[in-house]
């Protein structure tokens, strides 16, 4: 006869499911659905994204960053101001640089590829910041939650419109992404940290802060949340962050004098234009509330119900804090546009969801 199966033990096993995946049980976080194939849901939708967008949007995207790196590879290109003054970081053209020298020496170095190639590179740097969203909201509210972020991340119309591009903004974006995902004063306990997440945090922070210097805006803040947090303060400051951050600014300067053929701070010179002379008001000014009257609610749009009831029910203050913060200080400064703040879309992605996982997390709250 065939045994009945018992309605108790079925239930405690979907109970077990339904918790495998919440923040409060972070062994289970590898488990399914499997990071590769989230990975590469985010990958080919990035690349179909690369080959969508054919705007034009900011001359940056060209002349601080594809010009460059065609003159480091092929011995010529045009430089703007910025170069002559010292205020730009060759650290994110050269990666192009090096892009171009594989396609010269694979022969593939025809228009077609030279004017893509570098999108679909940052088509794969996109695509690994959707995969640190998901794991980063998957540690905090589960996966469903994830999930949820996800989509929103990849149908949010204004990173589909920059993430792809050739920005600096685009790649510092990506960068905070995975740091923030490694800070242990971000996630509500510290248990199944794995060790040496501090560590890779600062690493990587402190390559954004090297491609633009003012992402040194975030780290402030996520720093003195660490630092308050951390119980090893001493090792924080004196064997993590002094050795890290000055290892990484160091190589960059290295990279800086061979390119420049000088020494050259530029984190100093792009202090001093952009924040003591406030150089960048030539380029237009906004009012202080800008940002939160025009900038973040547009590139938030559809996403502004969710953004606001996320806020109200959520009780961590620490991403919030962050946006506050962020939006805050850029708001100081006279000069405004929306690929400034691009690094604190959701929280390190997208101001559309941001605070969406928040919502979709906790409905019980509401």
């Amino acid at each position: 006869m065939k045994q009945r199966k018992n309605p108790l033990i079925i239930s405690a096993a979907e109970d077990d499911s339904n918790k495998k995946f919440s923040s409060k049980n972070p062994k289970q976080k590898n488990s399914a659905p499997a990071l590769h194939k989230i990975f590469l849901i985010c990958l080919v939708t990035r690349i179909i994204n690369s080959l969508l967008v054919q705007t034009y949007f900011n001359p940056d995207e060209h002349w601080q960053a594809l010009e460059v790196a065609h003159r480091i590879a092929f011995g010529y290109g045009h430089l703007t101001w910025e170069w002559k003054k010292g205020i730009r970081s060759y650290l994110h053209p050269v990666l192009f640089a090096a892009l171009y020298k594989v396609l010269a020496f694979l022969r593939l170095d025809s228009p077609w590829f030279m004017i893509r190639a570098p999108r679909m590179l940052q088509s794969i740097f996109a695509a690994i910041g959707d995969l640190y969203l998901y794991k980063f909201t998957r540690v905090l509210f589960g996966d469903i939650a994830a999930k949820w972020t996800l989509f929103a991340q990849l149908t949010n119309w204004f990173m589909f419109f920059c993430i792809t591009r050739t920005l600096s903004n685009s790649l510092e974006t990506v960068l905070t992404l995975v740091s923030l995902y490694h800070w242990p004063c971000l996630r509500a306990s510290s248990k199944g940290v794995p060790s040496g997440s501090r560590k890779w945090a600062l690493a990587v922070a402190a390559v954004a802060c090297a491609i633009r210097p003012t992402s040194a805006i975030t780290w402030i803040y996520i720093g003195f949340l660490e630092l308050f947090t951390a119980r090893d303060k001493l090792k924080l400051v004196l064997l993590e962050v002094l050795p890290i951050g000055g290892l990484v600014l160091g190589l960059t300067f290295l990279l800086d004098h061979q390119l420049y053929g000088s020494w050259v701070i530029v984190p100093l010179n792009f202090l001093k234009f952009n924040f003591l002379s406030s150089g960048g008001d030539y380029y237009g000014t906004h009012p202080w509330h800008w940002y939160m009257t025009q900038g973040f609610t547009v590139m938030l749009l559809t996403y502004i119900p969710f953004s606001v009831a996320g806020i109200i029910a959520c009780k961590d203050w620490k991403l919030a804090g962050l946006i506050v913060w962020v939006l805050g200080i850029y708001s100081l400064l006279g000069h405004k546009e929306f690929r400034l703040k691009y690094q604190v879309c959701s929280s390190g992605a997208s101001d559309s969801t941001d605070v969406l996982w928040i919502f979709v997390s906790q409905p019980k709250t509401m």
